[in-house]
């Protein structure tokens, strides 16, 4: 009974959750701010195109759903760096480390930088130039998620936002909480929700808002320093809602109850809504074999993709990733994994390219 009334529960609030999605505002597409807070630096997500909301696990679940961080090892510690539309000079670092606190549940730190290389520095009295200057985006992420059961996994997160271009400069904080749900023979069927970047408006300050003006009324005349504040923006709020099935493909095959099954092949199925764009759905699929061996590929839809007249993204909709993973000295050493994911673009940039390198213990 008490688990008939957890999946009642919970397939509630996704039905009124779906209802609530599809009631986003598309008067605002492109009008929020910190559109960093959308890109995910982890190639094994990124490898399916994020539709993994329902099963993603360990420390790259804070930048996707963040009740996965609690399926996370002892200690898990991962580097990933992007190629973000390649030929542009788009940069993306991340650093994250996660650490499982006793009973209590997972703590994560994620910190992710995007450089935007040299942009040449231009005014109404230099118009050819007069020298460059190097925007910088920070992120950093602190979450903490709880298995409350075998079944149900919990987490919230707080990500500080800062925006430097030159001498402007924007703060601010979203929040995110999320909640995955398992069952099944094998524990194999996944359904996940998310609510990301709920948070604080921004606003652009500095003393690059500030004009020296002439007063013409005052004799003499004499120039005074005028401020222009910018106006303020939201973050760019989205609402996930995945599920996801893994199918044993040799366990017709096994001997033995405690045989483990050597292929796996993982269906995926996401919905987004998102608050200042286009709602995204799409499935994705993921081979594995032996844990040691990983394929995967996705295909994402949005309105008018794929139509140069209509589309509102530079992506195709598709995603191709891989993984190698293995333990290093026996089944109690480290993991050490290699992902990476390609995401090809419309022209004139070649593609989104992002490699990660894992150890978890």
């Amino acid at each position: 009974m008490k688990n008939f009334s957890t999946r009642a529960l919970i397939a509630v609030c996704a039905v009124g959750i779906s209802f609530t999605a599809f009631a986003g505002n598309k008067d605002r597409t492109g009008q929020s701010g910190a559109p960093e807070l959308l890109i995910n630096p982890w190639a094994r997500t990124t490898g399916v195109f994020g539709m993994n909301t329902a099963c993603v696990s360990g420390m790259e679940a804070m930048k996707t759903n963040i009740a996965g961080l609690a399926t996370d090892s002892s200690t898990e510690i991962g580097l990933s760096h992007g190629i973000y539309l390649s030929g542009t000079g788009i940069n993306i670092n991340n650093l994250a480390v996660a650490q499982k606190v006793g009973e209590l549940g997972v703590i994560g730190v994620n910190i992710m930088s995007m450089g935007f290389g040299d942009i040449p520095a231009t005014d109404y009295f230099n118009p050819e130039g007069y020298g460059s200057y190097h925007p910088q985006f920070l992120n950093i992420q602190v979450g903490f998620a709880k298995q409350f059961s075998s079944h149900i996994n919990a987490g919230f997160a707080a990500t500080y936002v800062s925006e430097q271009i030159n001498n402007i400069s924007a703060l601010g904080l979203a929040f995110d909480a999320g909640i995955q749900y398992v069952t099944g023979k094998r524990d194999n069927f996944h359904f996940g929700i998310t609510l990301r970047n709920l948070g604080t408006n921004m606003r652009y300050t500095g003393t690059g808002f500030a004009v020296n003006a002439d007063q013409p009324q005052s004799t003499p005349t004499f120039a005074v320093t005028e401020n222009y504040p910018s106006d303020k923006f939201e973050m760019p709020t989205t609402l996930n809602i995945g599920v996801s099935y893994d199918l044993f493909l040799d366990e017709n095959h096994l001997k033995g109850k405690d045989a483990v099954p050597q292929h796996r092949l993982s269906v995926m199925g996401n919905f987004t809504s998102n608050s200042f764009n286009n709602d995204y759905l799409g499935a994705g699929l993921e081979y594995g074999f032996r844990n040691i061996f990983m394929l995967r590929a996705a295909y994402r839809y949005e309105n008018g993709i794929g139509n140069p007249a209509t589309s509102t993204t530079m992506y195709m909709g598709l995603a191709v990733g891989a993984t190698v993973q293995y333990r290093i000295g026996g089944e109690k050493s480290p993991m050490v994994a290699l992902d990476y994911s390609y995401r090809p673009t419309e022209r004139p940039a070649n593609g989104v390219h992002m490699i990660t390198l894992r150890i978890a213990r």
